[in-house]
């Protein structure tokens, strides 16, 4: 289950008075609210964003292209402090980024037991186990008939499955399936919009049938 409306309208809010309040105590950390200041998606948006500039396949990222990559995506940030946060992670100082490695240090915090829950609930909609959630797997694991929109007849069974995983999609960038890394991504955004565990516990049992 994609986070509602009023979760992504809490989230902006609470980032958005800890970025005036400057709670932040690093660029990395301040990145990371900027990210989350689009909802529970940014983060995992940012890394779609990072995909499209691996022209070579290496899922790494120098300065420039790390540069470039916050601009287009919409960051606004001081020039010094991406720098600051590209060199924060660049631990061994070869003045490149693993992207993957990047997005795991941006994630917000999250507790084992979540983390868990959202890794149970990607494998229940992973039906063929290939690392990726489509369409082929929402049938009979998602009751489509059951949404509103197809009860009305203004969408199809198709089309609901396509706005089901248009919730985790880039808008940027919507390919039409979700994998493990930002599918986990996502639900690091929603974690941060719900303080109490036992509140996301019941959340993805709910949603997820798990």
């Amino acid at each position: 289950m994609a986070a509602t409306d009023r979760q992504n309208r809490e989230l902006k809010a609470k980032v958005a008075k800890q970025i005036a309040s400057g709670q932040h105590k690093s660029a990395l950390e301040l990145l990371r609210l900027k990210c989350l200041e689009r909802g529970a998606s940014g983060i995992k948006g940012l890394g779609r964003t990072f995909r499209i500039f691996d022209d070579d396949g290496d899922k790494k990222l120098d300065i420039k292209e790390f540069r470039k990559g916050l601009r287009d995506y919409g960051i606004d940030m001081d020039p010094s402090q991406v720098d600051e946060a590209f060199y924060e992670v660049d631990i061994n100082k070869d003045n490149t980024l693993h992207f993957d490695e990047f997005l795991r240090a941006l994630r917000p915090p999250m507790t084992p037991s979540r983390k868990k829950l959202v890794i149970e609930a990607f494998r229940k909609l992973d039906k063929t186990g290939d690392g990726l959630v489509t369409i082929e797997d929402l049938k009979g694991v998602y009751n489509a008939k059951q949404h509103p929109k197809y009860k009305s007849g203004e969408l199809t069974e198709e089309d609901v499955f396509r706005l089901f995983l248009k919730g985790f999609d880039d808008p940027g960038n919507p390919d039409g399936q979700v994998t493990e890394e930002e599918f986990m991504n996502y639900y690091f955004g929603v974690s941060c919009s719900i303080d109490n565990d036992s509140y996301f516990d019941l959340m993805m049992r709910q949603a997820w049938k798990l």
